[in-house]
């Protein structure tokens, strides 16, 4: 009786064993996981991390991660509000308007991100495999950055004064949903 005991004591803790990692394995919690560190109307967000036997370039990957996570979500944006626009402007000349403001974004995107920070940063170093851990958060304020488009937009010789109307009215709405307060700054 008691072997059976025993036998049935280790079922039940190998069971509770097997079970709590789950299929997938043990669920790991990261730095800079969760609401605050998402993107949302006010703010592009974005996290990365590296890993190196080199704290310098455990970093350098994270902050590449994280920067290039940044610029794909400033193109998606700006590549949605594009087709929004262009949907809404049934002209011939929408495609044109379409073309300018694509390479406008893309000028943007090959400058600096404007009034980019770093909101969070972490390393870790793991004694067993001497690799360091680094994860970082970045934010840039989406009125700030709508508004240095602007300013692009407005120094572009590229861009005729009916294009130039039509890209500062389509950033002003973007200025708008993110909550700018003065719009022509």
């Amino acid at each position: 009786m008691k072997s059976a005991s025993s036998a049935l004591s280790i079922v039940v803790v190998l069971i509770a064993t097997a079970c709590s990692s789950g299929p997938f394995g043990k669920k790991v919690k990261e730095p800079f996981r969760g609401n605050a560190y998402e993107s949302n109307n006010r703010f592009f967000r974005s996290t990365g991390k590296g890993e190196s036997s080199q704290d310098n370039i455990a970093l350098g990957k994270a902050n590449s991660e994280a920067k290039s996570q940044l610029a794909s979500q400033m193109n998606t944006t700006m590549k949605q509000v594009t087709d929004q626009y262009l949907g809404q402007t049934e002209n011939e000349r929408a495609a044109d308007v379409a073309d300018k403001f694509q390479s406008l974004v893309r000028e943007v995107m090959n400058t600096d991100l404007a009034d980019m920070r770093k909101i969070g940063q972490e390393k870790y170093f793991n004694e067993k495999t001497k690799v360091y851990t680094v994860f970082v958060a970045y934010e840039i304020k989406k009125n700030a950055m709508f508004r240095f488009m602007k300013k692009q937009a407005k120094t572009n010789q590229k861009i005729d004064e009916r294009q130039q109307e039509i890209i500062q009215k389509i950033l002003d709405q973007e200025l708008e949903k993110a909550g700018d307060d003065d719009s022509d700054k």
